[in-house]
């Protein structure tokens, strides 16, 4: 589990990083954007990416059986 947890986390900073590292004008502009983001709709944002990643997680152990 621990391991699996390691790999994970991982595998998001590869996959920031290779956004950075493809497209940094575009992650800029992006996180310029997300300045001017009220902190309520940033949050449910975050909340619902959370969500996503659980479902997307649950369907992948699902199917992998």
């Amino acid at each position: 589990m621990l391991a699996e947890l390691g790999v994970a986390i991982g595998l998001v900073f590869i996959l920031e990083g290779l956004c950075y590292a493809l497209f940094p004008d575009s992650m800029k502009r992006m996180l310029e954007l997300f300045r001017h983001f009220p902190s309520d709709k940033l949050r449910w944002l975050g909340i619902l990416a959370m969500l996503t990643g659980a479902v997307v997680v649950w369907l992948v152990k699902f199917f992998s059986r």
